[in-house]
């Protein structure tokens, strides 16, 4: 492999000058630049990454932080979406990715001392337990954080705009006429539960929609079994809704197939939606209605605000940055007509 020094040689430059073309800063000129980095590229030159980390101490390295509470790791079409974001942006500005865990080799060690171990600059936190030691030690370390879905007062988070994407969800079933809307929720611990689930109160509440008690459920998400169960109990009421809301459009899926196990027709005799905008919301049929979340815009997000972080940690605010959503109308909610 060519060396530095031997590129300088090529370019009958110094180092200092090579160093500064790759590194495209300021005080060196352009046709430097170019003649440089196509030297480079004919020699077939790489930078040394632990020589960059020792100049510049910085390892140029992202520990991600994921796991879920169903261990569908990145079969989990959402998150999967919103880390292939965050991994193009990331990569874009020069940085690698190492997924972080519990263990090294066979010693179990925190997530913080695995950070400190694989050295890397920042890390971004996605679907896990925030409440777990090991979580909000990170969370409250030196190591710069950033988490998705999730808010921290000492870290910047990114985060879906679930309080608008309900409100905007509601507002089409409610323009189709539907005031008996039942609503199967995520886990209540969950920042995105609390969010959606006060917001569809707070439309109820102005729109002077009375819900039941026993219309609103809780389920774990990506829970086909649990969700068909719910559903279960709700076409069993005596007053059955109209409409029914699910966490995620995999546990709608559950719910869909206990509706048509009772020969019930979607929407013409009840309505369903879901949330995510997941691929086979437009695969099924009918069409889902349903939020899309823009998991793009989300990773992406988090990958600018954390390098930011990173690389300017003086002038870089702690702050929530919201990403909005938007509503599929599909074709799964219908007229409340059709369901009477």
């Amino acid at each position: 492999m060519v060396s530095l020094k031997e590129l300088a040689k090529h370019c009958e430059v110094s180092v200092a000058t090579v160093s500064k073309a790759l590194n495209n800063q300021s005080d060196i000129g352009e046709e430097t630049k170019r003649r440089v980095r196509e030297a480079a590229k004919e020699l077939g030159y790489f930078p040394n990454a632990a020589a960059r980390a020792l100049k510049t101490n910085r390892s140029y390295n992202i520990g991600v932080l994921f796991t879920d509470e169903a261990n569908s790791g990145l079969t989990h079409e959402y998150f999967a979406a919103v880390l292939e974001g965050f991994k193009v942006e990331a990569e874009k500005q020069g940085y690698d990715i190492t997924f972080i865990n519990s263990h090294i080799g066979k010693r179990t060690v925190s997530y913080y001392e695995h950070c400190k171990y694989r050295n890397v600059d920042g890390v971004v936190i996605a679907c896990v337990d925030f409440n777990n030691p090991d979580v909000v030690e990170l969370m409250n370390g030196e190591i710069p954080v950033v988490t998705i879905d999730h808010i921290h007062e000492k870290c910047s988070s990114v985060l879906s705009d679930n309080v608008k994407g309900m409100q905007d969800l509601l507002e089409h079933i409610y323009k189709n006429g539907h005031t008996k809307i039942a609503y199967i929720h995520g886990q209540p611990n969950s920042s995105v539960t609390r969010a959606r689930l006060t917001s569809f109160y707070k439309f109820a509440e102005e729109n002077d929609i009375k819900i039941p008690e026993n219309y609103i459920l809780q389920s774990a998400y990506l829970d086909a079994k649990q969700a068909a169960a719910h559903t279960r109990t709700l076409l069993d009421l005596e007053d059955a809704p109209t409409c029914i809301l699910y966490p995620d459009d995999t546990s709608l899926v559950g719910g869909m197939n206990e509706i048509r196990k009772r020969n019930l027709r979607v929407p013409e005799d009840i309505s369903i939606a879901g949330y995510d905008g997941a691929k086979l919301a437009k695969l099924i049929s009918p069409r889902l209605t349903t939020i899309k979340q823009d998991t793009t815009g989300i990773g992406a997000q988090a990958a600018k605000k954390l390098i930011d972080t990173i690389e300017k940690p003086k002038t870089t605010f702690a702050e929530q940055i919201i990403i909005p959503g938007e509503l599929l109308e599909g074709k799964s909610v219908g007229s409340v007509k059709g369901n009477c």
